[in-house]
């Protein structure tokens, strides 16, 4: 019933941006926190944005502070992460995430890969 479904990854050059998006179904965006994770080779899956109910609550992690910026269109049932100045550091497959009702759910992720 809810399901996530990353799209907009892709390779871009160090400096460069991308939107990466994630479509809901099964619940609405805009009554629910929505986060975005992220996974790099032989690294621990890392929080890297969260966008409460409230779109003024928002959070980052602190390495993608003034680079990234999260948003949701509720029209469109989707929360995105637009990405700028991307560094090689930021290349991971990139996951949307649910808490709800003591349940995570994840979507199946989307590769960003940061190379010259």
């Amino acid at each position: 019933q809810v399901q996530l479904v990353e799209s907009g990854g892709g390779l871009v050059q160090p400096g460069g941006s991308l939107r990466v998006s994630c479509a809901a179904s099964g619940f609405s965006v805009d009554g629910y926190t929505i986060a975005w994770f992220r996974q790099a080779p032989g690294k621990e899956r890392e929080g890297v944005s969260c966008i409460g109910k409230n779109d003024r609550s928002t959070y980052y992690l602190d390495s993608v502070k003034g680079r990234f910026t999260i948003d949701r269109d509720n029209a469109k049932n989707t929360v995105s992460l637009q990405m700028n100045s991307l560094k090689p550091e930021d290349t991971a497959v990139y996951y949307c995430n649910l808490r709800r009702t003591g349940m995570v759910y994840w979507g199946k992720g989307t590769l960003v890969t940061v190379s010259s």
